[in-house]
């Protein structure tokens, strides 16, 4: 294990993605929101995703790392933009500033997005968008991994439900949240750490649980194996939950933009060859200053979670958390601390500071 600068991993990340082509601005957008991840303990959507998600998939021309936005149509509260299949981050941050910037003068703003691909931690744009005093909820469609309750298909996307909330606390309220029980970020992580899955988070199309990781990340990819939807594989665990809300999700980031769905968007076209998935998002804003005192609703949402985490517990060596709280310690730690990385994602790291024949990275790489 290695631990890495905040700046350090940053300057990396962003001029990875320079060197593949993306703007300087946009390479800092990237950079921001995996490292955001990174920083609040969300070790499975940061760098550890640099490679195998942005890189080889720009390397092999699935996705374009110069980022061009088309405004497609537009009204004084909602907005469709087409993202080019360019990089879901920039793409996602522009939709943020819109949707904020129209919420102010409206009070709501709806935007949806078109041909995007992955965008990161959805939490990253509900927590900006928090910082700027607005509640959001957004969601993202994904390449088809979850079957539906009784079934043993994997139709349906990891599709987060993503909810950021502005309070008077050191944090914002931010709930992030696949409608799976786990997501594929989360396997590739026990895999590069040689660690059995839980047996309630992947199952064969026999429904027998897949614990081997990277058995897991082949089965899914072939799709012989599926994610089990939030709350289980039954209705009596709740797990009709999570696949309703999965559903929502999916219809939202589709339906809103005319764009591909389920099964489309499993990157592979007639001939078996890989192709962009296209993904949808959306970015619902809400300005609470528009109902109240902006300060009042920060001070009644912050009292909600005070309330929570000082209600009665079981033991008094137990705490309770709420939402965004295990996040924000999590950050503060890392930036005074440095960022942990594994050796095998060190190894990934060097492969494409040699390729990409990089210098000024000793402190990395030394």
């Amino acid at each position: 294990m290695e631990i890495i600068s905040q700046g350090d991993l940053f300057r990396f990340i962003k001029t990875v993605f320079i060197q593949c082509g993306s703007s300087e601005n946009d390479a800092a957008i990237i950079a921001n929101v995996l490292i955001d991840a990174d920083l609040k303990g969300i070790d499975s959507h940061g760098v550890s995703r640099l490679k195998r998600i942005y890189y080889d998939r720009i390397k092999s021309g699935i996705v374009n790392p110069k980022t061009e936005i088309d405004i497609l149509k537009e009204s004084a509260s909602t907005c469709l933009i087409d993202g080019n299949n360019g990089m879901g981050h920039v793409i996602s941050f522009k939709a943020m500033e819109i949707a904020i910037e129209k919420a102010k003068k409206t009070g709501t703003a709806t935007v949806a997005v078109k041909n995007s691909s992955h965008y990161g931690i959805a939490g990253y744009y509900t927590d900006y968008a928090a910082n700027n005093n607005m509640i959001c909820i957004t969601g993202t469609n994904a390449r088809p991994s979850v079957a539906p309750i009784h079934g043993i298909e994997g139709i349906l996307g990891t599709n987060p439900l993503t909810i950021g909330i502005p309070t008077n606390e050191a944090f914002n309220f931010n709930i992030d949240c696949a409608t799976s029980v786990a997501q594929r970020g989360k396997i590739e992580l026990y895999a590069r750490e040689n660690k059995a899955l839980p047996n309630n988070w992947v199952k064969d199309d026999s429904g027998i649980p897949v614990t081997d990781a990277n058995k897991a990340l082949d089965m899914l990819k072939q799709s012989t194996a599926s994610f089990i939807p939030l709350g289980g594989i039954i209705e009596e665990t709740g797990g009709h939950k999570g696949y309703g809300y999965s559903i929502a999700i999916e219809i939202l980031s589709s339906a809103l933009q005319n764009g591909p769905y389920l099964k489309m968007l499993n990157g592979i076209d007639g001939n078996g060859n890989s192709i962009p998935y296209l993904l949808g998002h959306f970015f619902i804003v809400i300005d609470p200053s528009h109902f109240i005192d902006i300060n009042l609703f920060k001070q009644i949402a912050g009292n909600i979670l005070t309330s929570l985490r000082n209600s009665k517990r079981k033991s008094n060596e137990q705490q309770i958390f709420t939402p965004g709280e295990k996040e924000y310690i999590s950050k503060v730690k890392r930036m005074k601390n440095g960022i942990p990385i594994t050796d095998n994602l060190l190894k990934e790291m060097r492969q494409m500071h040699d390729e990409l024949s990089l210098t000024g990275f000793d402190e990395i790489f030394n």
